[in-house]
């Protein structure tokens, strides 16, 4: 995503249909060198986000090709691959790198969870610790969960029951989190 107060980045790949980067594009952000840019001058390179040491590498690689002498400084103007999570100009490259790897990891659910907890990588990852699993709806995970208690409904009454509306009230009293990433697709998580 590029910022609106930013260049558009030279050689930005083509993406897959309605503008998203494909998923199967590996996390990467285009790092540019600031006293190029400051020049007028758009240099700088597309970089995985594999490991930091690799990223500093490739970022001095970078900095020492500039077309302005004793290039040192550089910002991250550009990034795709990332599920629509903001990446800072001046992110720490290790910062970039563990989302990478979360990201990865956990995909669209991961990126929901990132904004919910505000950024905050480390409770997005603790979240998962209390996954409670994916359903096709939050009113199947609301009747498994009193079922599984032991709960004996009779049948008389079992279609009075509305599971939507008790889920709806365990999300509303802070017990569970729910997340859609797809049609007929939730995941839900204990709250902490």
């Amino acid at each position: 995503m590029t910022e609106p107060s930013q260049p558009p980045a030279p050689g930005t790949p083509a993406t897959a249909e309605g503008g998203a980067v494909s998923p199967s594009e590996r996390p990467r952000i285009y790092v540019a060198c600031l006293a190029a840019y400051n020049s007028g001058i758009l240099h700088g390179r597309w970089i995985n986000a594999t490991t930091p040491d690799e990223i500093q590498t490739d970022v001095r690689a970078m900095l020492a090709e500039s077309p302005v002498p004793q290039a040192e400084e550089w910002a991250i103007h550009d990034y795709e691959g990332f599920e629509d999570v903001p990446i800072p100009e001046y992110a720490s490259f290790e910062t970039v790198c563990d989302l990478a790897a979360f990201l990865g990891e956990h995909g669209s659910l991961g990126a929901k969870l990132h904004r919910h907890f505000g950024g905050r990588l480390e409770e997005a990852r603790a979240a998962f610790e209390d996954y409670a699993g994916q359903y096709k709806t939050a009113a199947d995970f609301a009747e498994e969960t009193i079922r599984e208690k032991g709960t004996q409904i009779p049948a008389s009454l079992e279609y009075y029951i509305d599971w939507q509306a008790l889920a709806r009230d365990m999300a509303l009293n802070g017990e569970i989190l729910v997340f859609q990433t797809g049609f007929d697709e939730v995941h839900v998580f204990w709250s902490r």
